[in-house]
């Protein structure tokens, strides 16, 4: 097994993506330590991978505070004797748009999302750095951080963030041997249940048939299980290479994201006044403004309902 003798820490695992990609690790030979804010679902995650001949154990604690960063790496060493892979799913969602946004909203998800991927790879990256044997860290993003998405400010500012901090990982961790990267999965989950355009492909996924191939092809949208496979890839020596990407996966698809690049370079001898700027804009820069937003192809109308 390609991960085998290896030890992961999956937060947010407990259901949904996270548990898909405990379970993915396991198989693939790693132990798990399995984290949630939820017992019930963090144990039911646990008792899954050991029916499946895996090895896990729980740690049920919200990620953001740096003690449960820390209560993470030593549940991993001292259960299982090391630890090789971080992967940080956790996540929550405080959805409305800006002018009705509060501060709690704001700093709730940028807590969880921001913080929590911060704090936990802060603690394994100590720990990894003085094992001196190198490492896996891999960091979930998402298409709004990417695009961006309207009523998700605090999302959006989350996981840009996330990008932004990968990269300069990647940097900075080169030398010790570990990799850092940011997946953008899109998948059928709690969080996409309740787009009507993706109806037809989560009910197909809830009543365990096969999803259309316009959501699996066209759209790059599957299962959970369609995304556990590149974070298994990411954690293995296979990917030793990789490091400082942000790679997208849903359904049949798998995309490599550009990092961020000038459109367009122009000059102005003497710099660009406001004159200068009003008498070339149209001409020379309306054309490479860069839209925003996700961009969806239409609809089949076999696949549509009244609210999409």
């Amino acid at each position: 097994m390609s991960l085998d003798g290896k030890v992961a820490i999956v937060t947010g695992s407990g259901k949904g993506l996270g548990l898909a990609y405990a379970q993915q690790l396991a198989r693939q030979g790693a132990a798990v330590v399995v984290n949630d804010v939820d017992a019930e679902a963090a144990d039911q995650s646990v008792s899954a991978i050991e029916a499946a001949g895996g090895r896990a154990v729980a740690l049920v604690a919200p990620v953001g505070p740096t003690e449960t960063a820390e209560a993470l790496v030593a549940t991993a060493v001292e259960r299982f004797g090391r630890l090789d892979i971080l992967v940080t799913n956790a996540g929550i969602l405080r959805d409305t748009v800006l002018w009705k946004m509060s501060d709690e909203d704001f700093d709730t998800v940028v807590n969880v999302h921001l913080r929590g991927t911060f704090t936990t790879v802060r603690e394994t990256v100590r720990h990894l750095r003085q094992a001196g044997e190198g490492g896996r860290i891999i960091c979930i993003g998402s298409p709004t951080g990417q695009r961006g998405n309207f009523g998700q400010t605090n999302y959006a500012a989350a996981k840009a963030g996330i990008v932004g901090m990968v990269r300069t990982w990647a940097l900075e961790l080169k030398r010790a041997g570990i990799t850092v990267n940011a997946v953008v999965p899109v998948a059928a989950t709690a969080m996409t249940a309740t787009v009507p355009y993706f109806a037809a492909a989560v009910r197909a996924a809830d009543q365990g048939e096969p999803m259309p191939d316009f959501f699996r092809h066209d759209l790059g949208f599957g299962t959970a299980d369609d995304v556990a496979g590149l974070i298994a890839f990411l954690g293995s020596a296979a990917a030793a290479g990789v490091t400082g990407q942000v790679i997208g996966v849903g359904g049949d698809r798998i995309q490599i994201w550009t990092h961020p690049e000038a459109a367009l370079t122009a000059y102005h001898e003497g710099g660009w006044s406001y004159d200068a700027l009003t008498a070339a804009w149209p001409t020379q820069f309306a054309d490479a403004l860069q839209s925003v937003g996700e961009r969806f192809p239409e609809l089949p109308e076999e696949f549509r309902t009244d609210a999409s």
